[in-house]
């Protein structure tokens, strides 16, 4: 019989055992919280209900539908068995072509056709999860950082840190410019890692924005441009919420950018971006994310380094088959805009019947909800008991911005793409219940299951005038009278 060890922390290596994948934060938590007791219509009536989820399920009947319609692009068809073995056999990890001049044609397409991609540039790899640590390992050593504009991605932390030892520098933005990247800001971060000896290789942003459902204008971007080119760094373009713009103003990519007469002397090998299709078209558990580099070097490397995280050839065959489909990808995009933004309106308006506001956005797949009033206090310690309370009485998963390294406590993210009419109609009333009775000042039992409550809500929404709200809920902020709110 064999000796068996408890000791794992002198048994396993420092990366199993240093916590870098950052599961210890209030978003993996949330998860957590949801995994225990999920809820469902008729089983679990009382669970919590999955808004921490960023996915797009508002489209996926034109997607089966055109499954339906296109056996042949699947090998486990009868239509599509006859090229079974051709897409089995050892395949080169650049992809197959069909695949890469797809998602080439796509990206494209998702950006009005302004720009042009090269298919020989198409780098794949397991998700955006992978194409960032693909980049991080391409471009940075360990103890070199990155600026990253807060909020931002949770998962950045793992992405970018967790085996590549790069660091992260955060790019402090606030909420009285909506969260605007300003050159003030950028140098400001750049300047403290300088201070502390830290060696900044490049700055990542997001573009729309998650967790802000935001779009970057031109300028900002010009500005981003110049500032990466004055200090000799990357700038890495997280573009995976492209399709996902459903009103103006409209996303523009740094492709365009770089390809004004202005811009003649920016040095593209600075120029990096990264794409999935876990966004736009919904896809998450088709592992499909992109490096598109203007570096050969780093597209010559990030080649090599696939081999980590391929995409099957099963799936890059039904995608490529999929997004070359024109009259479909032309169908879909404006779909699932027009879809996105019906549901936004119908979640923030929702909202805004019990006072509650939100960032202004036109993107995403959540909105940047501003609870900061329901605070006793303006610290995070008080932003994560609301949040605790949210999550274990009111059953609802949503991730709290300091998750999200934002420098202001009271903002939450919450995802409304991942549900249908129904689930929605049932999480705003758990939402109504709890804020009017927290505005009154009612404490319930903590056996009672006060957020169940029968309080009516039409996704019809009557107007605004007609809810009765306490006179205490137009507080200094209120999303009522803040520039911040979507305007209903």
């Amino acid at each position: 019989m064999g000796f068996v060890s408890n000791d794992n922390a002198h048994l396993l290596s420092k990366m199993a055992t240093n916590g870098g994948h950052g599961e210890i934060s209030p978003y993996f938590d949330g998860w957590k919280a949801y995994d225990r007791n999920p809820y469902h219509p008729t089983e679990n009536p009382n669970g919590v209900i999955q808004m921490g989820l960023a996915e797009n399920e508002l489209c996926f009947d034109l997607v089966q539908e055109w499954v339906v319609n296109n056996p042949e692009a699947s090998i486990c068809t009868a239509e599509g068995a006859n090229e079974f073995k051709e897409i089995a056999i050892f395949q080169d990890y650049h992809g197959l072509p069909a695949f890469r001049e797809g998602v080439a044609k796509f990206m494209g397409k998702v950006r009005g056709d302004r720009v042009r991609f090269d298919p020989d540039r198409i780098v794949m790899s397991g998700g955006a999860t992978g194409a960032h640590e693909m980049l991080a390992f391409c471009l940075a050593d360990p103890g070199d950082a990155f600026l990253v504009p807060t909020p931002y991605y949770p998962g950045f932390d793992r992405d970018l840190s967790w085996r590549t030892g790069v660091q992260i520098v955060p790019i402090i933005c606030e909420s009285s410019n909506n969260f605007k990247i300003t050159e003030e800001a950028l140098e400001s971060a750049f300047q403290r890692a300088k201070e502390s000896n830290i060696r900044v290789k490049g700055l990542l942003i997001t573009n729309p924005s998650n967790p802000l459902g935001t779009v970057l204008d031109r300028d900002t971007l010009r500005t981003l441009v110049a500032f990466i080119n004055q200090k000799n760094i990357h700038l890495i373009c997280d573009e995976i919420y492209a399709a996902t713009v459903f009103d103006q103003p409209g996303f523009i990519s740094i492709a365009e950018i770089i390809e004004e007469k202005d811009q003649q002397n920016c040095n593209r090998d600075l120029i990096h971006i990264v794409y999935s299709l876990s966004k736009d078209m919904g896809f998450p558990g088709f592992r499909v994310g992109i490096v598109y580099s203007y570096n050969d070097a780093v597209t010559n490397c990030a080649r090599k380094m696939s081999s980590f995280g391929l995409v099957s050839t099963q799936t890059q065959h039904l995608i490529g088959s999929l997004l070359l489909d024109d009259v479909f990808v032309g169908k879909f995009l404006a779909e699932s805009a027009e879809r996105l933004a019906k549901r936004h309106e119908t979640f923030t308006k929702g909202l805004a019947q019990v006072g509650i506001g939100s960032l202004k956005s036109n993107a995403g797949l959540f909105i940047w909800m501003d609870l900061r009033r329901l605070l006793k206090e303006p610290t995070v310690d008080a932003e994560m008991v609301l949040w605790k309370i949210i999550i274990h009485e009111v059953k609802l998963n949503i991730s709290p911005g300091s998750s999200f390294h934002c420098s202001e406590p009271g903002w939450f993210r919450v995802c409304f793409a991942n549900m249908d009419d129904a689930m929605l109609n049932i999480a705003l009333r758990r939402i109504w219940s709890f804020v009017l009775q927290r505005s009154k000042g009612v404490e319930e039992p903590a056996k009672r299951k006060c957020w169940q409550s029968n309080l009516q809500l039409s996704l019809s929404f009557r107007r605004r005038e007609d809810i009765v709200m306490a006179p205490h809920m137009m507080s200094p902020h209120s999303p009522i009278s803040s520039p911040l709110v979507r305007a209903t």
